[in-house]
């Protein structure tokens, strides 16, 4: 008991600090006192590698979804220690044919080149990509507990397992989506414009899984 007292006095202090923080942050002249201040003293982006690219994006979604994430203690009440978050996800998942991983026998042109049939690999959807923008909490619901391990905590308030929660499940509506069908369909029509211009009448793309 005498070593959970200085503890217990330590939590005290800081959840008196937090309500006179944002109590006297209202009363006029005071405010400067407890103005957050930020500095960007992040180091300039640095070129890790560069990979070329032979896939053509045919076609991108733009998906949104709420995530209600909870977690609780099995014994705790949720006032206690407990934290529920509701977060609005949005990003974008593109759908791409590898146009590099075509064949030797995947393209077929006639003597006279007036007909030409390809066969190229199905789309393939990517990695979805969150929007900051767009994305936003909309409410944080944390026990005492949790609010203090915030306030002594060096990350307060990760958002990570709602991000990646809000990514897989965009991930799972641009499956459902039809995305990779309209991405074949973009790409069927590009193809058959570019090789048009250059003097092919008839021109059949097909789409088929690789031999394994």
């Amino acid at each position: 008991m005498r070593g959970c007292l200085p503890f217990a006095g330590v939590c005290a202090a800081a959840l008196v600090l937090l309500f006179l923080g944002s109590r006297l942050s209202l009363l006029p002249g005071l405010g400067d006192l407890f103005e957050e201040k930020t500095t960007d003293r992040s180091g300039p982006a640095v070129l890790k590698s560069i990979q070329d690219m032979s896939a053509y994006e045919a076609a991108s979604g733009n998906f949104q979804v709420v995530v209600d994430l909870e977690k609780d203690a099995k014994y705790l009440p949720d006032a206690i220690r407990g934290t529920r978050t509701l977060y609005v996800g949005a990003g974008t998942v593109g759908a791409s044919v590898d146009l590099g991983d075509v064949g030797a026998d995947g393209v077929t042109v006639n003597e006279d080149r007036t007909t030409a049939e390809l066969v190229l690999p199905h789309a393939v959807l990517g990695k979805p990509a969150l929007d900051p923008d767009r994305s936003y909490a909309v409410s944080k619901q944390r026990g005492i507990l949790d609010r203090l391990g915030d306030f002594f905590s060096d990350n307060p308030g990760s958002e990570q397992a709602v991000n990646k929660l809000a990514a897989k499940h965009i991930g799972k509506a641009a499956e459902e989506s039809g995305l990779t069908k309209r991405a074949e369909k973009n790409t069927t029509s590009m193809l058959q414009g570019l090789l048009g211009s250059l003097g092919f009448e008839r021109v059949t793309v097909r789409y088929a899984d690789p031999p394994r």
